[in-house]
Order: structure tokens, then sequence, then C-alpha cells
């Protein structure tokens, strides 16, 4: 039997069917999520900020991260949110929309982690709308989402085991998107017919003093694209430049899948990455996280947290331990364009898994097991 399910969402403007905005469609699959990182300018403090919502699953899942002096500390919380989508508090984080698309402050209070925050996010210039993701395994739809990436400033202080670290002028970028993708628990029955698994992600968010730039690519086993774009936005000149055809040249390191450098060309500009630190690792903030992927039921509410020693993780990745395969590296960026140099900082976000002719990756796991 129907039963509405009013919550403050519901006061706001904002429905697109004719149910409460508790529900969302039929696909157990959709998802709302919120993305944020930061870095100092010598790479020392890396932190990360991820928030998802998961209304036909009634669940919320939050985390914060921090890489400093060679550890990782990840903070992961949970809850059944019972419809309500605006209450963005789980366990000692709060996320806070200031101002929507300028201004997001992030908290995180006392909690057995030894990690607080008291962060805002401002953005640097209009988000940048990533193409549609729509992507199939035979019948069956994998993905189909919006993306948005902003480029932002940072102000405010980070603590970790009582060291206070101010945040005040760092960099970093904040991403939001939403739809359907997987999440939860594992779909019982499989696509028909099997197909092998294969993802390649490259994202690329860039600051420059008076600039930014943001470039991704989904590639298929074959390298082609199926998702590519390229945004190069001069602050001082006032102008916005978006190229969808560009050519990734990326170098690994011998016998790996990790990223050595990488440099981008497309319709007269030329980017050239070059990673400086140590690689943060998204599975502290759920992603492919064999027990806190994103969706997963954890009960009424949750807050764990675990402490990763950054030389011990590419060997454990070695190993066998695939969470570690998903991460994000800071690199130094020199791009040209116009006449012009623009010197900054970048990320290097990568995703490799199964088949990519390009990189000779022939398998599932040729370059991660030793």
């Amino acid at each position: 039997e129907y039963a509405p399910m009013l919550t403050p969402a519901d006061d706001y403007p904002l429905h697109q069917t004719p149910e409460p905005m508790a529900f969302a469609g039929t696909d157990r699959n959709f998802y709302d999520r919120f993305f944020f990182n930061g870095y100092s300018a010598d790479g020392a403090v890396f932190f990360a900020v991820a928030l998802g919502v998961y209304p036909q699953l009634n669940i919320m899942d939050a985390s914060f991260a921090l890489s400093y002096e060679g550890q990782q500390y990840n903070l992961r919380t949970s809850k059944e949110m019972l419809g309500d989508r605006l209450n963005l508090t789980l366990g000692p984080l709060t996320i806070e929309i200031v101002r929507p698309l300028e201004e997001t402050r992030i908290i995180v209070r006392d909690n057995d982690s030894g990690l607080r925050a008291d962060i805002t996010a401002t953005a640097r210039h209009l988000p940048i709308e990533e193409p549609r993701f729509t992507r199939r395994q035979g019948t069956r739809l994998m993905m189909d989402l919006t993306r948005a990436t902003q480029n932002i400033t940072w102000q405010g202080s980070v603590e970790v085991n009582g060291t206070k670290l101010s945040v005040d002028g760092f960099r970093g970028t904040r991403d939001r998107s939403w739809g359907i993708r997987q999440v939860g628990a594992g779909e019982p029955q499989a696509p028909v017919p099997p197909a092998p698994s294969q993802f390649y992600w490259l994202w690329t968010p860039v600051n420059f003093e008076a600039a930014a730039f943001f470039c991704h690519t989904n590639d298929d086993g074959e390298g082609e694209a199926w998702n590519r774009k390229a945004v190069f936005e001069d602050f001082k000149a006032g102008t916005r430049l978006e190229m969808g055809k560009l050519n990734f040249a990326t170098n690994y390191h011998p016998g790996t899948r990790r990223v050595q450098d990488l440099k981008v060309e497309a319709e007269g500009l030329s980017a050239s990455f070059t990673p400086l630190s140590k690689m943060f690792y998204m599975q502290g903030l759920g992603y492919i996280h064999p027990e806190f992927g994103h969706g997963t039921h954890h009960g009424a509410s949750h807050v764990s947290h675990d402490v990763m020693v950054l030389d011990e993780a590419e060997a454990a990745l070695g190993a066998g331990k695939m969470e570690n395969l998903h991460v994000q590296t800071l690199a130094q960026v020199s791009l040209q364009h116009g006449g012009k140099t623009h010197e900054g900082l970048g990320v290097i976000e990568q995703l490799f898994i199964g088949p990519h002719a390009p990189s000779g990756f022939q398998d599932l796991f040729d370059g991660i097991l030793s």
C-alpha cells in the first residue's frame, strides 16, 4: 500500500515526479554524490571528502580521509536515512551547503579516529558539466549519470591526533554526480552474455593561479573513448575553451598500471603532468572497498576508522588487495596555450581495470599482481 513520506526536502520546488522527494524513480542503483579533495602546495597534506545518497536503498554514507606524514587516516560513516535527503549529518561528519554551487562547509566533530575538521570550499569558477555517462553491458544499463566539476579554494583547518593543520589557501576540486551506477550489494544475476570486467578512467582537474584546466577519458578495451572532454578557463581573459577531441600520451612505471607521467594535447593546448607525491587511496572513501563500498548497509548508524601506511599500500595491491587500485596523485602541471605557459598543481585520478590496448594491458590483472 502506498504511504506518503514527506521530508523537509518537499518544501523546496524541486519535484520532478508526483512522488515525495524521498522517492527517486524505480532503479535501485540511483545515487546522488558529493566529492571534494584538497592539497597543500608542497603535497605534504592531501585530504578528501565524499557523501553519497541512495534513495532506493534508504542509505546515506560519507567519509573523510587525510594523507599526512606517510599515513592515510580514514573515517567512514553510514546511516539509514529514512527518506530524508537534506539531513547531511552522519555521526561526526556534516556537509553544509552554504551557497549552492559556490560555497560548502564540511565539519568533522570529535570521534575516535583522531580526525577533526572545520573547512569551507569556495568555487573558483562556474561548474563544468561533463558529457552524460551512459554505458550498457549487453542489454543491461550499468551507468547513466550526470557529473559536474569545479576547482575550489579551501579555508579552515583539519586536525589529526592533536596536530592542527591550517588549510587556508589550499586548492582542490569538487564534483557532484547523480544518476545510476552500481551501488550497494552486488547484483544476484550477471548480465548475459557475460563480459570481461573493463574500466579505464583517467580524471585530471588542475588549478593554476589565474586559470583552470580539466580533462578526463573513459576508454573501452581497444582504447576508444566512450566519454571524453577537456576544458581550459582563463580567468583573466574571461574565456572558456571546451574541447571534445584530445589525445592522451600516458607512460606507466615499468611493470605496473601506475601513471609515471602524462601529456594531454587538444586544439592548440598542451599539458604535461608529473606526479609529485605518494598516492591517495580512494578506498578510504569507500570506492571499490570490499566492506564499505558505496551504499552497503551497516545498520541504523555506523562509524569506523582505520589507518593505512602508504609505503605498504602498493605492496598490498601486488598481493591482491584490489581496493588499492583506485588512486589520486598530486601532480605538477605545465600547460601551454595561446603563447602563454601556466604552471600549477592538479590531480591524476586513475582506475584501470581489465584490457586497454594502447597501454598494453591485456587481461584483468596484468601489471597489478606480483
